[in-house]
């Protein structure tokens, strides 16, 4: 059973990133790179001190469905599992 929460976590969280790059991530010029997605600012430190603020909206914005995605997986991999438990 928890084997298949992580999975759910894991999938779903993946596809709530998807989404979010293809809702969030369009500007006038096509979609912003994943470089400029994934790679931190030149002051890390500052960045963690400062907290989640400081991310731009795009990226709080993806980062936001992504995590909604890994939480809509938690809850189907645990329902999921309590069927079989109760056929045992």
């Amino acid at each position: 059973m928890l084997r298949r929460v992580i999975l759910g976590i894991i999938l779903l969280g993946v596809v709530g990133l998807v989404i979010g790059y293809l809702i969030f991530a369009r500007t006038s010029h096509g979609y912003m790179s994943l470089k400029s997605l994934l790679t931190p600012s030149k002051n890390v430190i500052d960045e963690l001190v400062k907290g989640v603020q400081n991310i731009p909206e795009r990226q709080r914005s993806i980062l936001i469905a992504g995590a909604i995605g890994g939480g809509v997986g938690l809850v189907v991999g645990a329902m999921s599992g309590r069927g079989r438990r109760r056929d045992r």
